[in-house]
């Protein structure tokens, strides 16, 4: 049987008569609800370019609104833009007047809107770290150069880390020189995980790190979690507290566990180690004092033998965070050792005893309710 091909009928225009019709009547329909008078103290916004806009219209935006990328959010010459917006110079009107161009205020983010007086800004709804001088940081090397490493810290770019800005074995407190340079890479090589503080900053945003201190330097023994919402946001997460690393003892023969919460979203939770210079390094005060501690054994990245009680209680601690995140809750030392303590009352009830270190869905839930009083 012959087949017989026809040929494609023609779809309608996009500028179709009836589309314009109904385009016309959609704008009238917008402009006889939202046409009215603001009510004081909003915004004035006008809406979008998109295919149905035939002109712009007038609406309000209140604090904590969801605005996108390339949204406009006003052109209201009395507002000043803040972070997550940018000006846009364009042609346009207000209620039917042409004022010629006006500098448009655009939203360069996807975040809550965030009113100040007259100042506009886009909160992030996710954003990577911003560093700051002082912030204690968990990172991971990625690049080793001639004289300083490269970091992850989970920034827009790597920090560095200079081969001056740690401690050498032994106490040395001079000038690096060329067969430092050499053995650059018994201290660090790619992929060590370490705990760094922010020294400086570039200009571009860049970090230098150092650790030039006992409580920094290459981490061992534990379990690594990298959480959302780092900074303190809406959305929870790592925030900026008293104490970033503490130590707290864990239940059911479990031993000290040490705890850092880096302030760029990334933590670190290991059994603790006792060092032999540890408490006269504490009884000492001064750069040059601290590094006479510093062993041999600092850069070794042999991991010591750890028990099984250590291991769950460690786990139990990472559910802990990982709910907190998840259910919004701020992540500091409060919290965790709050949550830790509840979720070891939690698996005492249940069917597995202590051996249940399960957080997540509806005991995550329940966890953040007890802890929250809700």
């Amino acid at each position: 049987m012959p087949i017989t091909i026809i040929a494609p009928r023609p779809s309608r225009p996009i500028n179709d008569p009836e589309d314009v019709v109904s385009d016309m009547s959609y704008d009238s329909e917008d402009e006889s609800t939202d046409g009215g008078a603001d009510l004081e103290g909003d915004i004035p916004m006008k809406s979008s370019g998109t295919s149905r806009s035939r002109g712009p219209r007038l609406f309000s935006k209140t604090d904590s609104d969801i605005v996108t990328p390339g949204e406009l959010i006003t052109s209201d010459p009395q507002f000043m833009r803040g972070h997550g917006t940018y000006l846009s110079h364009s042609q346009l009107q207000q209620g039917g007047d042409d004022n010629g161009p006006q500098a448009a205020i655009i939203s360069s983010v996807a975040g809550t809107l965030t009113r100040t007086n007259k100042l506009l800004s886009v909160r992030p709804l996710r954003a990577r770290y911003a560093p700051e001088v002082g912030d204690l940081v968990v990172g991971r090397i990625t690049e080793v150069q001639a004289r300083r490493w490269r970091v992850d810290v989970g920034a827009a770019q790597l920090a560095s880390l200079p081969l001056s800005a740690i401690n050498l074995p032994g106490g040395i407190l001079r000038k690096r020189t060329e067969t430092d340079e050499l053995q650059i890479r018994t201290f660090f090589a790619e992929g060590d995980l370490l705990v760094a503080e922010v020294q400086q900053l570039f200009g571009d945003g860049g970090a230098v790190l150092h650790t030039r201190s006992l409580r920094y330097g290459k981490l061992r023994n534990g379990v690594f979690v990298a959480v959302a919402g780092m900074g303190g946001s809406e959305g929870g997460g790592v925030v900026r507290s008293r104490r970033q690393v503490w130590t707290m003892e864990t239940a059911h023969g479990g031993g000290p566990v040490d705890v850092i919460l880096g302030v760029n979203g990334y933590v670190w939770i290991s059994k603790h180690v006792e060092t032999a210079t540890s408490g006269e390094a504490e009884a000492k005060t001064g750069i040059t004092n601290m590094e006479e501690g510093v062993s041999a054994t600092m850069y070794s990245s042999q991991n010591d033998r750890i028990g099984v009680e250590t291991m769950r209680e460690i786990a139990r601690l990472r559910g802990v965070v990982t709910a907190l995140v998840e259910n919004g809750l701020r992540v500091d030392e409060d919290m965790v050792t709050r949550g830790y303590h509840e979720a070891v009352e939690m698996a005492l009830v249940s069917a597995d005893g202590v051996d249940d270190i399960y957080l997540g869905g509806e005991k995550g839930q329940q966890l953040a309710a007890t802890l929250t009083g809700r």
